[in-house]
């Protein structure tokens, strides 16, 4: 230990050297761009629609594009945010807890993204302090710059690494002049500076206001968020400007000027009907080409591949708006006031129903009143139910009665992670006569204790940490719904967040009494899916199959629902036969 220390202090005593550039093995200067997105004016503007609309559009050109994220809390990863605040925790396929951007990058772009994908300032500073304690600043003291900013760079050094990526999309969360934010916006600074001339695009999103009472969009508070990011020492080269209608000539001619960006440059995002809209308003205005320009990557693209890329997505984009069927369905969480709580199942619903012709309706019901009693009030008008995920007691009952009014007036219903284990509760109580029935995340003494952490899973997994996050193989049961659904496949993998499964002990009750449990874990005793035989459309699984569904791809499960539910609206007659309604989604599949 002596001697490693005075090692140390030679080294210090010998480094003179103020430039700090830690590179990854197999890293390029030069090779990998950067796209660096930052907010002003105010957070929530759409910097990860913005981002991953551009990225995609890159992507259609034959580029490799990895996005990442930057956040400026000291939270490790999203996990323990609650949604009301923060909005759902979209889990990556490794088990990463992120934000709901990471969600929207992986639809945008259909790929499966990891955790060198999303970092916050808690992961920058724990890496930093690490290395601090085994000797790897070489005895130096460990400032902000450059250590701190340095390990904000080798993270988008090594994803570029990782990905081989021609461009790496970096948005920074929050909005400049956020205290949390400040060191890693003179990262961006620093990379630029040290990757040299034509590496970086910095692009600015900012907020036009149009009061209501004045009639007329007001441009001062964008000015004055962009001359604050020039004070940083970024001057930005492309400023997309928030709005909830097309921002007028005269607002983005004071933007350009006072932002020293060409008029070319600056681009009018307002409201859209759908994001997915939003790929082609930043194509028309040349904005795609106007970042190859800027980065000098035009001899990357491919663009016999960029047509193919971009007629696929427009086959899919033509649809929107043109729906000839309408169905509405009830999401009963305890949530429902924040939307951005369940972003993943918005989406999953709105890709099946641009596939199935359908514009879905969202009727969001608060759990926490509803009853036996009073289900009817609430579930008379809806054509389908989803039961979300969720943790805690309250609002479990009400989501209880959700299934049993589901299953017992023949509503189509589709039950998430707690929905699942809130199905399997219901069956039990009211079908198989076990009223005592319960979680033990909610009444640890109830007498049957149907959902519980079980021992096996415990031994599994280790050391008490029985949390279940990422990506599991399910083992689908031939001859079911879901075998048809997921294209009589013997397996299918979805993504879990939860720490509570069925108890296998009740399963084959469950069975005996009509209960179909298709899909279970390939390693564990524990179920994933179930199904009901006979009803028009009813399943739960244990996972969440909405971090998975794409555009081009849409979720079978939620296509299933949304089927159910056309057919319920449009042809009661049929609403008995289960068949034909699996029949005519897979065949759209």
């Amino acid at each position: 230990m002596k001697e490693s220390r005075e090692l140390l202090a030679q080294a210090a005593e010998t480094s003179t050297d103020e430039f700090f550039l830690p590179l990854p093995d197999g890293y390029q200067k030069g090779k990998t761009r950067y796209v660096i997105v930052m907010g002003t004016v105010m957070s929530g503007l759409g910097k990860g629609i913005f981002s991953s609309c551009l990225a995609k559009l890159l992507q259609d050109k034959g580029l490799k594009v990895a996005p990442i994220k930057l956040e400026g809390y000291l939270n490790i990863d999203s996990g323990t945010l609650n949604p009301f605040r923060h909005g759902e925790v979209f889990v990556l396929d490794d088990g990463m807890e992120t934000d709901m951007d990471l969600g929207t990058y992986e639809r945008m772009l259909d790929q499966n993204l990891s955790r060198a994908n999303f970092s916050t300032s808690g992961q920058i500073y724990r890496s930093v302090l690490d290395k601090e304690r085994h000797g790897e600043y070489l005895g130096r003291d460990v400032q902000m710059i450059p250590h701190v900013t340095g390990e904000v760079k080798l993270r988008l050094r090594e994803l570029a690494v990782k990905t081989d990526a021609d461009v790496v999309f970096v948005e920074i969360g929050g909005t400049v002049g956020d205290l949390e934010n400040a060191f890693y916006i003179e990262a961006m600074r620093e990379l630029a500076y040290e990757e040299g001339p034509h590496s970086c695009c910095f692009v600015a999103l900012t907020y036009i206001l149009e009061p209501h009472a004045l009639g007329e969009q007001k441009s001062k508070a964008a000015q004055l968020g962009i001359k604050q990011l020039m004070q940083t020492g970024i001057q930005p080269d492309i400023i997309a400007c928030r709005a909830e209608n097309p921002v007028s000539e005269t607002a983005m001619q004071k933007i350009s000027v006072f932002g020293n960006v060409p008029a070319e440059r600056v681009f009018s995002m307002h409201d859209s009907a759908s994001i997915y809209s939003i790929p082609a308003m930043l194509r028309d205005c040349g904005l795609d080409f106007e970042v190859l320009r800027l980065l000098r990557i035009e001899d990357r693209t491919k663009l016999r591949y960029e047509r193919k890329q971009w007629e696929r997505w427009c086959d899919f984009t033509d649809k929107i708006g043109k729906e000839d069927k309408e169905v509405t369905i009830g999401v009963t969480g305890k949530y429902t006031s924040v939307r951005d709580s369940y972003a993943s199942i918005l989406n999953a619903l709105e890709h099946a129903g641009i596939h199935l012709g359908c514009k879905v309706h969202v009727d969001w019901i608060e759990t926490t009143d509803l009853t036996d009693q009073n289900a009817d009030q609430f579930l008379k008008n809806v054509d389908g139910i989803i039961v979300p995920g969720g943790f805690g007691a309250r609002g479990l009952e009400g989501k209880i009665s959700s299934v049993r009014y589901a299953r017992e007036h023949n509503i189509p219903y589709l039950g998430l992670c707690l929905g699942f284990q809130a199905a399997v509760i219901e069956y039990a109580r009211n079908v198989c006569g076990l009223s005592g029935a319960n979680t033990t995340e909610v009444d640890p003494k109830c007498p049957e204790q149907l959902i519980d952490v079980l021992p096996e899973q415990k031994k599994i997994e280790g050391l008490g940490g029985n949390m279940r996050l990422g990506g599991q193989d399910i083992a689908i049961k031939p001859d079911t719904l879901a075998w048809r659904l997921f294209g009589r496949a013997e397996s299918v993998r979805l993504r879990f967040r939860h720490r509570y499964e069925v108890d296998p002990n009740y399963i084959p009750l469950l069975e005996q009494h009509g209960l179909v449990f298709s899909g279970k874990s390939p390693v564990q005793p524990i179920v994933q899916i179930l199904e009901l035989p006979g009803h028009p459309f009813f399943m739960g699984t244990q996972a969440h199959p909405e971090l998975t569904s794409r555009p081009l791809r849409p979720q079978p499960m939620f296509v299933a629902l949304t089927a159910a539910a056309i057919r319920k609206r449009y042809a009661d007659a049929d609403q008995a036969a289960p068949e034909k309604a699996v029949q005519a989604v897979c065949r759209t599949l």
